[in-house]
């Protein structure tokens, strides 16, 4: 039987990754629902901040652990969060990342099979690479440099589907796979390096917006409260939905687009400099949601402009509280 909210509340859901980005506003969705959370993450770039809001909640629980390590946990579902998901984080220790992404998986598929509980994995649009195909569907193989500096992600994430349906296969386990693409908004950590955040921070900042390469090559921005019910209605699909399944906006921008969007919004005088494109930076990335569409009911709703508002807001109440952290 798939995961009903409606059917067996209240479930006790493990999220790793909790305290991230992504995994916090997933953690804010499952408690509105009337789940019971058990957020797991060993804060190497999730934050407590993230989840400080929930800690009084009596139905949210936070375990701080490294998914590299097997858990011993009882609960009804398990969200398998857990990995740096920006440049700069996990190319920072590029084997750990691995190891969370491919140790991780084992750890969190062993524990679903001695439960016999529904785990979904979030993978990523980067297992496409440098794209041939565009928009990307989930049929395309992809095309990846296995050897290049962004292979301990794209690589780790790759192998982490096949370990999923290795299992769904092997053990008849019930598992879920999202692929996962550009996500912003609130609670993106400042430094992670990813484009949205970046923009934002150094416009805010007065800074000189940093454009890799051109700013030709194209992005597609979706907003995280769309994401996270994505992932929601994914996890709740009946038992044959497996995916992969695309969860992204399809609206492609470039990123020189995006670049004068925030400037629009913020304001100030920060001016656009080129860089050169690091290495395997996928020229284009946009996904064909035709299969989220029909299988979920799903897409995204929230434009760009009203998704950087609240993104721009946040940034703002940060960059506050700490100018006033220092002032002290």
């Amino acid at each position: 039987m798939p995961l009903d909210a409606k059917s067996i509340l209240p479930a006790r859901i493990a999220v790793t990754g909790g305290a991230g980005f992504l995994g916090s506003h997933l953690c804010d969705l499952l408690l509105a629902e009337g789940h019971e959370v058990l957020c797991i993450d060993n804060f190497y770039t999730g934050t407590r901040r993230n989840i400080e809001h929930l800690l009084p909640n009596p139905r949210f629980e936070l375990m701080r652990h490294d998914v590299t390590f097997p858990l011993y946990i009882e609960v009804d579902a398990i969200y398998n969060l857990a990995c740096p998901a920006s440049p700069v984080h996990y190319q920072f220790d590029p084997v750990q990342t691995t190891k969370t992404s491919v140790i991780g998986a084992i750890n969190v598929l062993g524990l679903a099979k001695r439960l016999k509980v529904p785990v979904l994995q979030a993978s990523t649009s980067e297992i496409y690479g440098d794209p041939l195909e565009h928009p990307q569907t989930e049929a395309y193989w992809g095309n990846v440099n296995t050897i290049g500096p962004r292979a301990c992600y794209d690589e780790g994430k790759r192998c982490a589907e096949t370990l999923f349906f290795d299992y769904h296969r092997q053990h008849k386990m019930q598992i879920k796979v999202a692929r996962i693409f550009n996500t912003y908004g609130p609670r993106m950590h400042p430094n992670d390096g990813r484009v949205v955040s970046n923009f934002v921070v150094q416009a805010l900042t007065g800074q000189d917006i940093t454009i890799f390469g051109d700013g030709s090559q194209t992005r597609s921005f979706c907003y995280v409260d769309d994401l996270v019910d994505g992932l929601f209605r994914l996890m709740t699909s009946p038992p044959d939905v497996t995916g992969p399944v695309n969860l992204g906006n399809p609206q492609e921008f470039t990123i020189a687009e995006l670049a004068t969007e925030v400037l629009d919004l913020v304001g100030g005088s920060s001016k656009l400099v080129r860089k050169p494109l690091p290495q395997d930076d996928p020229r284009q990335r946009q996904p064909d949601i035709r299969l989220a569409r029909e299988k979920l009911g799903w897409e995204p709703a929230i434009p760009l402009r009203e998704g950087l508002r609240k993104t721009i807001a946040y940034f703002e109440a940060l960059l506050a509280e700490k100018g006033r952290r220092g002032a002290e």
